[in-house]
């Protein structure tokens, strides 16, 4: 199982140096991948109901997810570069596609496009996004990204997306396409996750939910004719070290490195293919000494 961390791309310590710090943390301690959140503003008076009521205050200030993920680029050579998520219904999938390409182009073949339908309604319709039709955008999107990727000329014609018969390139180092899987916790989401996109992506589980839910997926792959073999399995979890353990009734990845490790090894046999962590907002996690902290103990507490 790779293991990666989220960024330093959001809050007070978001900056060219952090980001550049933790991802050589990363890959100098042997872990596997960064990662990057997308928040595009922080309502001050939401729409709809928000996690605890609001938006964790650090997410006022915000780097552009591909922006900090290309920065990073050039200051690594192997760890994965993963988007955790892009809500697909914001951009121009035949503009996305051209971003994505760069960044896998430029990086050498190394992104993980992780891509959800968003469920803040104050960012869609800040992105002049259709909240009704979320769902029916993000699946063309999906078509039309495939489709700028693997053909030449590319022609689509869709209910929301049309793109003239044209040429497209570059196209990108990993082929047919980058990896794309899909965020979400819901029966479409899942459903979406197993037919067409490259595995699910889900946030937040517990990891006793990890297998249970993974062989839902997988089922729903198996149902489409799909070899449920090929999906990937990116699980996303806050991170919370402590030096005493925490014991019955923890969050996930939050406790001691005991039961950090017993939760890897849990992650591990439920098939997940890749775990991304995220310590913006753990106590005591204020500095990016701190952060790289966080990074080299989880390197040791899974033997790297």
């Amino acid at each position: 199982m790779r293991i990666g961390f989220v960024l330093p791309h959001i809050g007070p310590l978001a900056g060219p140096a952090a980001l550049t710090r933790v991802a050589r943390a990363v890959e100098d301690a042997g872990l596997d991948s960064v990662w990057v959140n997308e928040r595009s503003l922080w309502p001050t008076d939401p729409i709809n109901p928000y996690p605890l009521g609001s938006l964790p205050l650090e997410y006022k200030t915000v780097i552009d997810p591909l922006d900090a993920l290309t920065f990073v680029a050039a200051t690594t050579s192997h760890i994965l570069l993963g988007t955790s998520v892009l809500n697909l219904p914001w951009y121009n999938p035949l503009l996305l596609a051209r971003r994505l390409t760069a960044l896998d182009v430029l990086s050498g073949g190394r992104l993980v496009a992780g891509i959800g339908s968003g469920w803040s309604k104050d960012e869609h319709v800040a992105a002049n996004s259709d909240w009704h039709t979320r769902g029916a955008r993000s699946d063309e999107g999906i078509a039309l990204l495939k489709a700028v990727w693997t053909t030449d000329p590319v022609e689509f014609t869709g209910a929301h997306y049309t793109v003239p018969r044209s040429y497209v390139s570059l196209k990108p180092v990993q082929q047919p396409h980058p990896p794309l899987v899909w965020g979400g916790w819901g029966p479409a989401a899942k459903k979406r996750a197993a037919t067409v996109c490259d595995g699910w992506h889900p946030a937040g589980l517990p990891v006793a939910e990890l297998a249970p839910q993974l062989a839902e997926v997988r089922a729903l792959a198996a149902a489409a004719g799909r070899d449920p073999q090929q999906l990937r399995f990116i699980a996303k979890n806050g991170l919370e070290l402590t030096d005493a353990p925490l014991g019955a009734g923890r969050a996930a990845f939050a406790g001691s490195p005991a039961e950090i490790a017993a939760d890897l090894e849990v992650a591990q046999a439920a098939g997940v293919h890749d775990l991304c962590l995220d310590c913006l907002l753990a106590p005591g996690v204020d500095t990016v000494d701190a952060m790289v902290e966080q990074v080299l103990a989880v390197a040791r507490i899974a033997g790297r």
